[in-house]
């Protein structure tokens, strides 16, 4: 049976979009891997389908390429364009996520998502491990784009501490007035253009780790600009946290 579909992408992380509204669209961990092969599918870092659900705006199904699911970032932002194109929305949202509820907001071109507190900052020697409704570890260069991303992702990602639940690994160069960052994701197992989780924790572990209540950070990534903006309440409690950045339509198909 044929369905509809609509290409997002934010910041170069792109979805497949399906209304799943009016019908009980599922697939298996199959299903999805193949939709989201770039050779032989539409191609996508992952899967979101929009459902209705009492209480809120929308219901966010999210699934990662591999037919995993996690709450994805960027993959909110979409959720929320998508979600004005059918009428769902106007310019603030509440929705659901595999994570809990969240909040959305339209800012010009800007689609914002307001994420989940943390209140716990891992360190690991002189890295990184945070949860912002996904698991990422965090290390520092000095120089992103010279860091072998396929090999040393995958290490950490499949090193003992991590081969049972997976991790995102990030890689980050800091710049005079933004972050640099490149993503190793799991499910995708490779590097996306943009991770909005990703570039959520490299914000905090950025202010934890210049003791800074600074409250907003600038993030540039392979795919565009993205901006964090938080407030820290204490050492390890980071609050009312935004994940701001551009959200478009790609195109749309049957397949």
């Amino acid at each position: 049976m044929g369905f509809e579909f609509y290409k997002y992408q934010g910041t170069g992380n792109d979805f497949i979009m399906i209304d799943g509204r009016n019908n009980a669209v599922k697939f298996s961990a199959n299903e999805i891997l193949s939709l989201c092969d770039r050779r032989f599918g539409i191609g996508a870092d992952g899967l979101i389908i929009l459902k209705e659900e009492k209480g809120v705006d929308f219901l966010m199904d999210y699934y990662n390429a591999d037919g995993t699911q996690s709450f994805c970032g960027n993959g909110s932002r979409c959720a929320q364009a998508f979600a004005l194109k059918l009428g769902m929305i106007e310019k603030a949202s509440r929705f659901k996520a595999i994570d809990g509820i969240h909040e959305g907001k339209i800012e010009g071109s800007s689609f914002a998502t307001k994420m989940g507190n943390v209140d716990r900052v891992d360190r690991v020697g002189s890295d990184y491990f945070i949860h912002t409704g996904s698991p990422h570890y965090i290390k520092y260069v000095k120089n992103v784009d010279e860091v072998d991303l396929e090999n040393e992702g995958r290490a950490v990602r499949n090193s003992e501490s991590f081969i049972k639940e997976g991790t995102n690994v990030n890689f980050v160069s800091v710049g005079e007035d933004h972050l640099k960052v490149r993503t190793y994701e799991r499910g995708v197992e490779g590097e996306t253009l943009s991770c909005g989780t990703g570039v959520t924790a490299v914000a905090i572990s950025f202010l934890h780790q210049m003791n800074s209540k600074q409250s907003a950070v600038n993030i540039v990534t392979k795919g565009g600009n993205l901006r964090v903006e938080l407030t820290r309440r204490d050492t390890n409690l980071f609050e009312d946290i935004w994940l701001v950045g551009p959200a478009k339509h790609v195109f749309s198909g049957e397949i």
